[in-house]
Order: structure tokens, then sequence, then C-alpha cells
């Protein structure tokens, strides 16, 4: 049976038009996801499944799970689907799929064609808390502040910026105690301020009992092209919190998964008042957990981290494609490389001045050595946070300088830093144990300042230790930034 609902999925998922998979965040979940998802959840032998599908597509992960019923000793003495789906084109197939189950089983069924955020929030705010399973692949788009659902999610308490997450939260809410959750979601909620109060609302609603990685952005959902790293997490209403079961693999085959398990500490840390979510990857701790040395803030440091403040289609009229008279450097990542600081780029399509005058002036940063970071990394890039040190030599006539918003720059109340303290900075931010400490709980291609905030350090008087030996050591290779940063935290 679910072979057939796995054939059904690549034939519609081929012949559905990509603009309407982008309009309504629309993503079929592959056979072997659906099958591990249904395999998260606890064994049961009898009682009364009420199982929720919210965003069902044609049925995949409903009938994993029910596949799983018929084939183990996960079941049930009568199983109640409630089965949502915007998409009507897709009722007949999904319809289908449920059917084929209920000649082998106790199953009952209705499909719902009604908008899952609208009825959630309905059923909420009536207090029928009435599901015990929840299996979902929610829907991924943008929701903006003052749009219709985020007006209705708000009568119910939550607040969150995507589809996804508020299919999660409604869900949550939705759930008898001890109900269990299992979905595949972006794993951008894991960080970031956006969606620190979904967090708040999972951790204060649910206890995560296991997180799923793959370790390839691109392999959970390759069949479509999507480019947002995803997990999958099971969640329980209502429970009390204990250790978190941590798989990973390279991709949807699951043929490396391995398993792990950690104390909830190393999940979300106790002083972490953004509550980030980390995922380790290993069951040892990372050099920089293990490393007692690194544990200073950005305040211990007198250090801040802004994101450049430099929005181009928002002073487009004061932009110069090349330096004039009037102008001072407008610094891009597109400006900084393994050979340092190269501007001004004349064959770069991004402009490399913009004028100085009364509105522009408060975007503006006085001229100095500053570490910056890009905002972006492209899919499956081999490092996360790319670090470069801006050389004021470069600029030796200029007073003040631009930074884009695609960069986020460490300054001392908007000023320059020590050129040591600039480089050791730069340098303890590109070493592969900071980097693969990041990844934990940074799932997409962004680094924020919030994130960088969050970070714990070396000390002022180490980092400015580690930048003079990298001003004098000559070109830098990974393997001399890794060892040095070994014997500096030995």
């Amino acid at each position: 049976m679910f072979s057939i609902v796995e054939q059904t999925r690549l034939r519609v998922s081929k012949s559905t038009d990509a603009k309407k998979k982008s309009q309504l965040g629309q993503f079929f979940t592959p056979g072997s996801t659906a099958k591990f998802m249904a395999s998260l959840f606890t064994e049961t032998v009898g009682g009364e499944c009420r199982l929720l599908d919210a965003g069902a597509g044609i049925g995949s992960l409903s009938c994993a799970f029910l596949q799983r019923c018929h084939a183990s000793t996960f079941c049930f003495d009568k199983i109640d689907l409630t089965a949502y789906e915007l998409d009507e084109v897709l009722h007949q197939e999904l319809i289908h799929s449920l059917s084929g189950f209920t000649d082998v089983m106790p199953l009952s069924f209705k499909v719902i064609a009604g908008d899952f955020i609208e009825a959630g929030v309905n059923e909420i705010q009536f207090w029928r808390h009435t599901f015990t399973h929840a299996i979902l692949n929610p829907p991924y788009k943008k929701i903006s502040s003052h749009s219709h659902y985020r007006l209705l999610l708000r009568e119910v308490e939550i607040e969150t910026v995507n589809l996804y997450s508020a299919f999660v939260a409604l869900t949550l809410l939705l759930m008898a105690p001890g109900g269990q959750i299992v979905a595949i979601i972006p794993r951008s909620f894991c960080n970031g301020p956006y969606y620190r109060p979904f967090r708040d609302h999972l951790l204060k609603h649910a206890a995560i009992r296991h997180l799923h990685l793959f370790e390839s952005r691109s392999k959970a959902f390759k069949d479509d092209d999507v480019l947002q790293e995803n997990i999958i997490i099971r969640l329980e209403r209502s429970s009390q919190q204990g250790p978190v079961s941590v798989s990973t693999s390279t991709d949807d085959s699951f043929s490396d998964i391995k398993y792990h398990e950690h104390a909830f500490d190393r999940i979300v840390f106790p002083d972490d008042k953004e509550r980030f979510i980390h995922i380790p990857t290993s069951p040892d701790k990372n050099m920089v957990d293990r490393c007692p040395a690194i544990h200073h803030s950005l305040a211990d440091l007198g250090l801040s981290v802004s994101t450049g403040p430099v929005v181009d289609f928002r002073l487009k009229a004061h932009l110069r494609n090349m330096p004039e008279p009037g102008t001072v450097p407008l610094l891009y990542p597109i400006h900084f490389g393994s050979t340092g600081t190269d501007w001004p780029k004349p064959d770069s399509k991004k402009p490399n001045a913009i004028q100085r005058n009364p509105e522009t002036e408060k975007w503006l940063f006085p001229k100095g050595t500053y570490c910056i970071v890009r905002r972006f990394s492209s899919k499956e890039e081999k490092r996360r946070i790319v670090a470069s040190v801006v050389d004021q030599a470069k600029f030796p006539t200029e007073t003040m300088l631009g930074f884009e918003n695609h960069l986020n720059v460490f300054h001392i109340n908007k000023n320059g830093l020590p050129k040591a303290l600039a480089n050791g900075l730069a340098v303890f931010l590109s070493t592969t144990a900071v980097d693969e400490n990041f990844r934990r709980f940074n799932g997409h291609t962004q680094v924020n300042a919030t994130d960088l905030k969050q970070m714990k350090y070396l000390s002022r008087d180490a980092l400015i230790e580690l930048g003079e030996w990298a001003m004098n050591a000559g070109p830098l290779t990974q393997a001399m930034i890794d060892e040095k940063f070994a014997r500096m935290t030995e």
C-alpha cells in the first residue's frame, strides 16, 4: 500500500507547478523520510489513537503511520484520523491513499478542506484538546506581521513568523496531555530573534524527545530542490523534560544513521535567555565546550557586534559605482576574500561607494580596523562563519566607511578595534572548532548578529595574542589556525 503512495507522490510532485508549490509552501514528504518519522512514535498496543495530519498532501505521512500500525506492535483498538489539506486538487489522491487501510485496520478518517490555522484557532478557543498523535510536514512560508494569520494566531497567544512554526504551535495546543508530535520542519527556528517566541511556546508546552539532523542541507527534499536545512523533531505535550535522543544521517536514505543521547542542558543551555536549541552531532563535547578559557561574552571584552546598517535599496539614490568626490567606501562581502580587503572592485555589479551627506551620515562608521562576518553562506559551503578584517590602510584618504547590510561588524562603540584584537577575533572565528560549535544551533545560511552575541569567546588578552601571531605568521592555512588554537586552549 505504501509503495503505491510513494509512486503517487513522485507523479504528483513532478506534475505540480513550481509556482503553486511556492505559493502554498507545499513540498511532499519522500517515502523513506515518512517511514522514519512514523518509526519515532513510542510503541503502543491497544487504546484509541486520534491522529492529526495538518497539511496532509497526498497522505504520505498518514500512510506511513498507518503502515507501521498494520505491520508492528504499534497498534490501536481504534484510529480516528483528521487530515487537513487546503489544496482540493489533492483530495481525491488523499482519500484514495487512506481508503486502502480501512479494510485492514479499525480506521475512520475525515479530510478537511478548510484552513488549518483558522480551524485550529477555533478549536483551541473551545478548549478541544483531543489528539493523541500528530505527524506533520507543514507548509513553509513567511507570515507578514499584519496579516490575517498573525492576527488569528495572536488570539491564542501564538506569535510567530512562518506557517511551519504556526502549524507546530497550534498542533501543540490541540494535543491531549502526553500526546506525541513528529514533524519535519526547517531548522531556522533553533536560533535567531524572530523565532524566540516560538521557542518559548514550544519549550513551555512540550518536552523535546528526539531530534534528527540531515548532514546535507539539500538531501531531505531533493526531489523538490529545497535548499532549507530541515530537521525531524518529536515532541511530547505537557511532559517533564528529560534527556534528548539525537540522530544524524547524511540524507533521507538513513543508511548511515547514528544515535546518541544528551542531557537537556546540552540542547538548551540553562543560562541562555534566547533559548537557542543546539543539536550536538556527536556524543563528545566540542572543543569549545570543553575549554574553560572560552567563557567570555562580548560585553566582557568591551565589544559590540551590529548588522551592517547600509540597506542599499533604501539608499539607492546615494550609491555610486566607483568612488568620487563626496563619497566614502561602501563595503560588501565581495570586498573581502582570502587576500584581505579588496576595494574598489571596478567590475563588480555592486556599488563601491556611497555619498556622505546628512541623509547617510548616521549609517556610516569612522574609518578603523574592524572584524566583519558575512551574514550569508552559500548552500553546502564548508564554513558557516566567514570572518575577515577591514584593513584601514586600503583607505588612506578616507575618514568614514559604509558597511552594507549583508555584513556583521564587530566594533567598540561604533569605532574600530585595535589591530591585533581585530585579527585575533577573525582567526578565532575561523577555527574549525568554533565553526562546528556554531552549527549546533545555527541551521540555515544566515549568521545573525544575535547569534554572534550569544557565543562565548577567548579573553581579550588571548585574542590579542592570537592576532599578533596571525599578523607575523604569513599566509594562514586552516591547519595552522586550528593547530595554534589547540595549543592555546590546552
